[in-house]
C-alpha cells in the first residue's frame, strides 16, 4: 500500500467528510432494500432468511449515512463501521447517536486491515470504496475473508463508460493544479471556475448539468467526484477480474432490469438469437456497450453454501408462507412505490392477496381462494420484490 495515496485519501475526507448528508434527530427517511437483510437475502436466494440476529459490516462507512440505515433497517443486527478517515468517523458517530442508531461500533481502519476485526459477518456492505483503493483486489480479498458461510457481500463500484466526462474533468483539473493538487479546497475553487468558464455547449458542462449538478452544488460532492486522488473505473471485463479474485460466488446485479438485453435488441429476432449464443458475461458487456449510460455497478456476492429456493413446483409454492416486503411505500393502497421507488399499480386480486399477507402465518394456498390470484402472479409478486416467502 502506497502511504502517500492513503494519506491523500484520508486528507480529502478529513477536509470534506463524505457523504455530506445532514444529521437528523430521528431515523433517516425511506429505505434502501439492498441494506435490509430480509429483502437482500430474498433477492439473492428467493426466500426469507431463517434469522435476523446477524452481524453487519459497513466497510468504508464514511460519515455513516449507509451505516445509519443499516442499523435502523435491521433492528436485530449488530453493526460495525470502518473507515480510513477519522474526520468522517467523527461525523458518523454523531449521526448515529443523534438518530438513535445505538447498535453500532466504529473503528478507524483501512479495508486492508479488516482482519483485525473479531469474527465474521453475515452481511458486508461496501459502497463506493473499492474503486478508491490502490489495490482493490487486496481490498476485496480482505473483506471476503470476513464473510460468514451463507453470507452476502453488497458492492458498489464505478463504471467507466458512464463516467467518461467525469474522468476528463478530473484530468483537466489535475493538470491545472499541478503541484497544488493536494490542496482540495483550492481544487474545488479551481474546478468551479473551470466549469463557469467553459462554453455552455461544452460536452463536459452539458453532461454535468444533465446528470451531476444537483448533487455537486455541495463542495464535498464536487471534491469526491472531480478531485479524488485515487480512482479506478471498471468495465464488465475488469469488474469480473475483481469478482473472480474475491473467491466468492457472483449472485447477480441488483438492477437486473438494466441487464435485460431484450430491451435493446428485442425488435430483432436475429440479433436476439445471436445474443443468446453469448455467455452471461458477454451479454453484460454487450449491454453496457449499447447503453453506455451506466455510471456504477451494484451487485451481490455470496459465500457458499448459499441455498436458493425453487418455487417452480406448484406444490412447494402453495405451502410457502408469504409476507409483505418491508421496503414498500404507500401501503395500503393499490398504487404504491416498490423497493426501487418505482410506481406499481396493483390489480384488485394482487391487492387482496397482499392484504391477506399482513396477518401472517397463512400459506399461499390459504390466500388464493379469497384473493382470486393465480400462482404465476404470486411468482410475479416475488420477482418484483413485493413479498417474501418462507419455506
Amino acid at each position: 500500500m502506497n502511504p502517500d495515496i492513503s494519506t491523500a485519501v484520508r486528507q480529502l475526507y478529513d477536509t470534506y467528510p463524505f457523504p455530506p448528508e445532514p444529521l437528523l434527530d430521528e431515523p433517516p427517511p425511506g429505505y434502501n432494500w439492498r441494506w435490509n437483510w430480509l429483502t437482500a437475502y430474498s433477492f439473492c436466494t428467493g426466500r426469507k432468511p431463517d434469522r435476523s440476529d446477524i452481524r453487519i459490516l459497513d466497510a468504508g462507512c464514511g460519515t455513516g449515512v449507509g451505516t445509519e440505515y443499516l442499523v435502523h433497517l435491521n433492528p436485530q443486527a449488530r453493526v460495525t463501521g470502518i473507515d480510513l478517515s477519522p474526520g468522517a468517523l467523527e461525523v458518523a458517530r454523531e449521526r448515529c447517536q443523534r438518530s438513535g442508531a445505538d447498535r453500532v461500533e466504529f473503528h478507524n481502519l483501512s479495508l486492508y486491515d479488516a482482519d483485525q476485526l473479531d469474527g465474521e459477518f453475515d452481511l458486508i456492505n461496501c459502497v463506493g470504496v473499492l474503486h478508491h483503493l490502490e489495490d482493490p483486489i487486496r481490498g476485496i480479498q480482505a473483506l471476503a475473508s470476513k464473510l460468514a458461510p451463507e453470507g452476502l457481500f453488497h458492492i458498489f463500484v464505478y463504471a467507466e463508460l458512464g463516467r467518461r466526462e467525469i474522468l476528463l474533468m478530473q484530468q483537466a483539473i489535475a493538470l491545472l493544479q499541478g503541484e497544488e493538487r493536494g490542496d482540495f479546497t483550492a481544487g474545488v475553487r479551481l474546478g468551479r471556475d473551470l466549469f463557469a468558464t467553459l462554453p455552455p455547449d461544452n460536452r463536459i458542462v452539458v453532461e454535468d448539468k444533465r446528470r451531476w449538478s444537483m448533487e455537486n452544488h455541495r463542495d464535498a460532492n464536487f471534491a469526491d467526484m472531480y478531485l479524488h486522488p485515487q480512482e479506478i473505473d471498471y468495465n464488465i471485463e475488469t469488474l469480473f477480474d475483481l469478482i473472480d479474485a474475491s473467491g466468492l460466488t457472483f449472485i447477480g446485479f441488483s438492477n437486473p432490469g438494466y441487464w435485460q438485453i431484450d430491451r435493446l435488441l428485442g425488435k430483432s429476432p436475429e440479433l436476439m438469437e445471436r445474443a443468446s449464443q453469448l455467455s452471461d458475461r458477454q451479454r453484460y458487456r454487450l449491454t453496457e456497450l449499447l447503453d453506455p449510460e451506466l455510471t456504477h455497478y451494484e451487485f451481490f456476492l455470496g459465500r457458499e453454501p448459499l441455498a436458493k429456493a425453487d418455487w417452480s413446483e406448484d406444490a412447494t409454492l402453495l405451502a410457502a408462507i408469504p409476507e409483505l416486503s418491508p421496503c414498500l411505500q404507500g401501503w395500503p393502497a393499490q398504487s404504491i412505490f416498490g423497493p426501487d421507488y418505482q410506481l406499481i399499480q396493483l390489480t384488485d386480486a394482487e391487492f387482496a392477496f397482499l392484504q391477506g399477507c399482513e396477518a401472517g402465518g397463512r400459506s399461499v394456498q390459504d390466500l388464493l381462494p379469497t384473493s382470486g390470484l393465480d400462482l404465476e402472479t404470486v411468482r410475479s409478486l416475488l420477482s418484483r420484490q413485493l413479498i417474501l416467502l418462507s419455506i
